[in-house]
């Protein structure tokens, strides 16, 4: 404490806090001593945490610091009067705009099994928790069975909460006075609460001990925390919230924006698919032909142009324990490892280490995903001719066709700045940094070229833009473990144009036998006889995909084409919508995170909508997906079939 800081709360800073308030502008005090008062738009409800006059609490305050109303300060006699009436003034100030208020105080207390009068704890040292006081109030029925139901859900290491509800007057922690004297808050319509924890994130001395747990714990509260929020606000108030995150926090804090950059920073140093993807596949290729396709072809890396090291340093001087919110922090620390693993595999590069790399990074290959890809090569004939029958683009007629479909999605956002490129260093088609990148060896069947213009374009593009128009850079970048859920997304958009081929399908389940092949220890020249002799696949094709799965010295990620597919087909047939899914490049997983941060208003609509959702067939495929029992029928026109809509 400076000199010049007072030593309690002082008429000065709650009028300046209340006057915000009554504006509807944001609040973000520090308190004297030690705390904060953070309330980020006017809310019908505060969180509140009061530090023990003795003895240490460590990690307590941070199970309410994620919520968009809080204060935490010290409960010493000291300091008392001017934190009850600064509590007292926010909710004079804020109770009479929705004819009601909740304090909701958060504390920590000893939860020995004797003293939970026949409840299921257990006395396993991480088993969660939680003594609910409420007053006896007939009216309060209903929240405190919401409390109850919202904390049943919190578990920890498999140790699932148990749950005690006390119903009397007092509802202050012990030791510690009412945050509001009981006729004080009837005046004003408030109502107290009180939610005592059990700390199974510190040590005997009050000091934090196991802040992993911590994190998993503060999350869960978070959620639960805002369903108990969301019971008392549309019983007994005028708000009327569509969803319970719509209570959540909507300010952003620099430590965010900091966060986010630095990040940001360490990913777009280097493109990890083009750095890992061999720079001399064309004379690879002659140079297998010439040794009769029996010797293991030398592939050529371009060289690394940033230092993997330094930017292990930077990644980890990332200050991910100054960030408040529990959603946010967990999409970040998972970036952050991911961000580590890349570049511990370009450290690796072609080296037998990098395959093991590649499966902790994308995951094991699961017999499940085999067993689909098996299916598809047993049943879809090898040699069909569904892309070759119309002939073949060159790579310039194919870049004419990409640049009409850019200036189309530019019409839509002047921002969308995409670029299609020629290259001579690349296979195939590619998406780097917003681009699409075309091998000047490449021949496009015309019979897929709308369909491949959808998956790049209009999917992997498409996503970066939409990315880049949310506040956190991660959206355009990626978050971690995308690539499933967006290579799943592109195909997906393959078939919603009209364009998944068979050939299509059967080439995205050879990756995934050539991938699990590739782990269990097959040689490229192994993979190479696998795909050409046991499957049918044309020399050329078969050598591409071996060069896919052997790269850098064995990589995965071509497995995720086909189990996104399966992870979109999936999510559609379990009622979820596309839409939110071309918010930006994240995993399946993230779902959930997204979809809370767009009730939040943290995110925003996205300005692109893909040409293919609007394609003729394209609603009556989407309407199809529900009917379908195999991922081979997405091969058959809905037309075609007479099973019944689901209701």
């Amino acid at each position: 404490m400076t000199p010049s800081e007072p030593a309690t709360i002082d008429s000065s800073l709650i009028e300046a806090v209340c006057a915000r308030l009554a504006a509807n502008k944001p609040v973000r005090r520090t308190l004297p001593g030690w705390g904060r008062v953070h309330i980020d738009r006017q809310l019908p409800f505060l969180c509140v945490y009061r530090r023990p006059r003795t003895g240490l609490d460590e990690g307590t305050h941070h199970l309410i610091t994620s919520e968009a109303a809080y204060l935490f300060a010290l409960g010493s006699a000291r300091r008392q009067t001017g934190v009850s009436e600064l509590i007292g003034r926010i909710t004079e100030t804020l109770a009479p705009m929705f004819g009601g208020f909740l304090l909701v105080e958060i504390s920590a207390g000893q939860f020995d099994p004797e003293s939970w009068n026949g409840s299921p704890l257990a006395g396993h040292p991480l088993q969660p928790g939680f003594r609910m006081r409420a007053p006896a109030d007939e009216a309060l029925d209903h929240m405190v069975d919401a409390t109850c139901g919202a904390l049943a859900q919190i578990a920890v290491e498999d140790q699932v909460a148990a749950v005690e509800v006390v119903r009397r007057a007092r509802v202050a922690p012990v030791h510690l006075p009412p945050l509001l004297k009981p006729a004080d808050a009837r005046a004003v319509g408030a109502t107290q609460f009180g939610l005592e924890v059990r700390p199974i994130y510190r040590d005997g001395d009050g000091k934090l001990a196991y802040p992993v747990v911590l994190r998993e714990l503060e999350r869960q509260v978070t959620v639960a925390l805002r369903q108990i929020l969301f019971a008392f606000v549309r019983s007994h108030t005028s708000h009327r919230p569509r969803h319970y995150h719509g209570l959540g926090r909507r300010a952003v804090v620099k430590a965010v924006w900091e966060v986010d950059r630095h990040l940001a920073s360490v990913g777009n140093g280097f493109d990890f698919i083009l750095q890992v993807t061999p720079a001399n596949a064309q004379q690879a290729y002659r140079q297998f032909c010439k040794h009769k396709c029996r010797t293991q072809p030398a592939f050529r890396y371009r060289p690394l142009r940033v230092d993997p090291v330094r930017l292990k340093r930077e990644l980890y001087n990332v200050p991910l324990e100054r960030l408040e919110d529990p959603a946010l922090r967990q999409l970040f620390r998972e970036k952050q490892d991911e961000l580590d693993r890349k570049l511990t595999m370009l450290l690796d590069l072609d080296t037998a280490r990098f395959r093991y790399g590649s499966v902790q990074l994308y995951g094991e290959i699961a017999d499940s995903l085999v067993a689909v890809a098996e299916r598809i090569l047993a049943q879809v004939p090898p040699r069909t001719r569904d892309d070759s029958r119309e002939g073949f683009l060159s790579p310039e007629a194919f870049q004419e066709r990409a640049q009409a479909e850019i200036d189309y999605y530019r019409r839509q956002w002047p921002e969308f700045a995409a670029k299609a490129e020629i290259r001579d260093d690349t296979a195939g088609l590619m998406v780097s940094q917003g681009n699409l990148l075309i091998s000047r060896h490449s021949r496009i069947p015309v019979a897929r070229a709308n369909a491949l213009l959808h998956h790049e374009i209009g999917t992997h593009i498409v996503t970066f833009y939409n990315g880049r128009a949310q506040p956190f850079r991660q959206l355009y970048s990626g978050l971690a473990g995308y690539d499933a859920l967006q290579e799943g997304l592109a195909v997906f958009a393959e078939f919603l144009s009209g364009g998944l081929s068979r050939p299509r399908l059967r080439l995205l389940a050879a990756r995934v036998v050539a991938a699990r092949r590739m782990v269990e220890g097959s040689s490229f020249v192994e993979t190479f006889d696998t795909l050409e002799d046991a499957y049918g696949f044309e020399r050329r094709t078969a050598f591409s995909i071996a060069v896919r799965i052997h790269r850098g010295g064995g990589l995965t990620k071509d497995a995720v084409y086909l189990k996104g597919l399966i992870e979109v087909l999936e999510y559609i047939q379990a009622g979820g919508k596309l839409e939110p899914l071309l918010l930006g490049k994240y995993a399946a997983e993230h779902v959930p995170i997204i979809e809370e941060l767009v009730w939040r208003k943290v995110l925003s609509p996205p300005p692109l909508r893909p040409r293919y959702l609007d394609a003729a067939g394209s609603a009556e495929r989407l309407a199809w997906v529900h009917r379908v029992d195999s991922i081979l029928e997405l091969l058959e026109p809905p037309a075609r079939h007479t099973k019944p809509t689901p209701p």
